[in-house]
């Protein structure tokens, strides 16, 4: 009966101590594969923005069409501009006399492939697909104008949910990682580049993971 009571004790034993292990390394564990899925999240945020950016400069708005952004990116052109300044001659019909005047020229030098330009390596192709193993997802992509101060701005923001890229890890861990408010994390429920509320083409993520402005 001893050894019994003996062998259930140290069965009770090894079962707590395996929770107490699971309870620090769970969380360590989760952290380490979540800041692996954020970095590869946040290359294809980068190249999302540099996209929509690129798009703006041409045709100046945003696209909320995957397709025609990443069509853009294949047969689109940057028209190269130089600025000069230059000045000429007017006759003021009131003064009778020749006056002087400044002006900015524009000359048109030529142009530039975007892809070339922004996309030599190919990124663009799969950019909108979460790099996530074993998760068939898309980033979410919106764009729209808002008005600010009279003035109609174009805005997008693209984004996909830590739910998607955190599918498979621990559902508690997952809630907490969705509450983050801090200056070390990704805070809310989504990683996010631009706003449909505000003038903001930057991301939300810090900068552990790459620079969120560029």
């Amino acid at each position: 009966m001893k050894i019994v009571v003996q062998l259930v004790l140290w069965v009770v034993i090894g079962f707590l101590g395996y929770l107490v292990f699971n309870s620090v390394n769970g969380p360590v564990k989760f952290n380490k594969i979540k800041e692996v899925r954020y970095a590869k999240a946040v290359e294809n945020l980068r190249d999302i923005r540099k996209a929509q950016l690129a798009y703006r400069s041409v045709t100046g708005r945003f696209t909320k069409d995957p397709v025609k952004l990443i069509s853009f990116i294949d047969t689109a052109k940057f028209t190269l501009t130089q600025r000069r300044d230059s000045s000429f001659i007017r006759f003021n019909k009131i003064l009778k006399i020749d006056e002087p005047r400044d002006t900015v020229v524009i000359d048109t030098l030529g142009y530039a492939s975007v892809k070339d330009s922004l996309f030599k390596t190919g990124s663009h192709k799969n950019m909108m697909k979460v790099p996530i193993e074993g998760v068939e997802a898309n980033y979410e992509l919106d764009a729209g104008y808002i008005n600010k101060n009279d003035l109609r701005i174009p805005v997008f923001e693209a984004k996909v949910a830590k739910d998607v890229l955190l599918h498979d890890l621990d559902k508690d861990l997952l809630f907490q990682e969705k509450e983050v408010q801090s200056v070390d994390g990704v805070n809310g429920a989504f990683l996010s580049v631009g706003s449909m509320t505000e003038v903001m083409t930057s991301g939300n993520w810090p900068r552990t993971y790459g620079a969120n402005d560029q």
